[in-house]
């Protein structure tokens, strides 16, 4: 059998046993494989990747050692610490635990400062030794999926092979980095987008959609029972807020979504200007941008794209409540009239308002001709709820201009966010949240799903690195 020989420096030879560990049990299951019996594949593959994984866990113990820095006074940030003691830590990489000596400083101004460690520092190490690809990898999966999924999904993929609770607390410990300053982060990031040369046009949607929070609940007058719950709590559906920035091309196909969003409690004021802010920095990009604003009939809805964002961008734009609510408002109301040709009214209604200027306008007169505005079925009733939504909103319901500017007339991308961003993730059976720890996962998914988590990630991690120099 021939033979190779490697040289390894002295300095590397702490990774030679994983190594020499992988290439002996490589050979053995090679003289295995000539007999001809069938092979659980699985197991194989599940051996190397372990093998693999002995040796990564090696060059890490290696490359973080290579970080410290063994020095009675140093320099971090520009700030004077001392050396305090040299204890071994445990640094958590893709593939598992590794120990490292090193040593720890603290503030020379500060008596009982907090410690830090040079390894950490230079690494920019999340919370308490979670390097840095493997916090974001944590937290790109628990953005993705409740954290006992994320657990059973990273033990099956062989990576990661961490508890739930480690999870939990990682994935929301970089979630509070990045909600630190996400409105800074996506300043930086909307600068740096490239649009795409078919966009023609940008819209902006915003809605609702509810979501279970954690609220106190007031605990029972008198001698509480035993067992009670000492900070007794209730789940109460509230209502967060969604918003999208969408670049389209000149037939109104959305090319490109930017996802927003803010927890029930938060300021759905400033979440539109933050989309107001994208929109202006694209339109310096291109000034041929034409702006659409859209929502559903829902009068806080209407009003916020109109005195937070439209005044805010200062350029012509065109607003719209969204096509297809209205469709949905009609669709009863032309049972009513006609059950019996109520589809074909529909659709003589329909094709109206697509092609002809401010048809709704001529719509609202022939229901109130119907003389059925009263008529009920059950406790509704149908034609005077379909005038009133005309009558309300007639004004943003001229959908034949916008097609021939080949711009959006529905709000789906908004409608579909709140259910990919809000109602896949934060309402699962038995899901609730906190406003804060609701708040960063709400926040990361937003990010991963506007297709912006890699940039947003070396954002939020950078500041975290910094350099350690021994002080003179």
């Amino acid at each position: 059998m021939e033979t190779m020989v490697i040289e390894v420096p002295a300095e590397l030879k702490e990774i030679v046993k994983p190594i020499a560990a992988l290439i002996a049990n490589s050979q053995r299951r090679l003289a295995k494989a000539a007999d001809g019996r069938a092979v659980d594949y699985g197991e194989v593959e599940r051996e190397v990747a372990g093998e693999v994984a002995a040796i990564e866990r090696a060059i890490h113990r290696q490359q973080l050692a290579a970080l410290d820095v063994d020095e009675p006074r140093v320099l971090i940030g520009g700030r004077g610490h001392v050396r305090v003691g040299r204890y071994p830590a445990t640094y958590y990489t893709p593939v598992g635990e590794v120990q490292v000596l090193r040593s720890i400083y603290r503030p020379a101004d500060e008596r009982n400062g907090k410690t830090v460690d040079a390894i950490s520092v230079r690494a920019g190490v999340v919370a308490d030794g979670w390097l840095p690809q493997t916090a974001r990898a944590i937290a790109r999966l628990v953005e993705s999926m409740p954290s006992r999924e994320a657990e059973a999904v990273a033990s099956e993929m062989g990576r990661l092979p961490y508890s739930r609770t480690s999870m939990e607390r990682v994935a929301h410990g970089v979630g509070e980095h990045y909600v630190a300053c996400h409105v800074e982060i996506g300043g930086q990031l909307i600068k740096d987008f490239k649009l795409p040369r078919a966009a023609a046009s940008v819209s902006i949607g915003i809605d609702r959609v509810s979501m279970p929070m954690e609220e106190p609940r007031p605990r029972p007058a008198g001698r509480p029972r035993k067992g009670a719950a000492k900070r007794p709590v209730t789940v109460a559906y509230r209502m967060a807020y969604v918003g999208t920035v969408t670049l389209h091309d000149r037939e109104g196909n959305a090319l490109h979504t930017i996802r927003h969003a803010c927890m029930p409690d938060g300021d759905a004021k400033q979440l539109c200007r933050t989309m107001a802010s994208d929109v202006l920095v694209l339109l310096e990009k291109r000034p041929r941008l034409a702006v659409t604003l859209l929502s559903d009939g829902a009068h806080e809805m209407v009003d916020l794209l109109a005195t937070e964002v439209a005044t805010r961008l200062g350029v012509d734009s065109v607003q719209l409540v969204d096509f297809w609510h209205l469709v949905e408002k009609l669709a009863p109301a032309a049972q009513v009239i006609s059950a019996d040709e109520a589809s074909a009214l529909l659709a003589r209604w329909k094709l109206r308002m697509l092609n002809t200027e401010y048809a709704a306008v001529d719509i609202l007169g022939e229901l109130a001709a119907s003389g059925l505005e009263h008529r009920r079925v059950g406790n509704t009733q149908p034609v005077h709820e379909a005038m009133t939504y005309i009558d309300n909103h007639r004004l943003c319901m001229n959908y034949a201009a916008a097609r021939a500017r080949g711009l959006p007339i529905g709000s789906g991308t908004v409608e579909a966010t709140c259910k990919t961003l809000v109602s896949v993730r934060m309402k699962r059976a038995g899901s609730r949240w906190k406003t804060e720890t609701g708040n960063h996962v709400l926040q990361l998914r937003a990010l991963a799903l506007s297709d912006r988590w890699s940039d947003g990630m070396d954002l939020t991690l950078r500041p975290l690195r910094k350099a350690v120099r021994a002080a003179a």
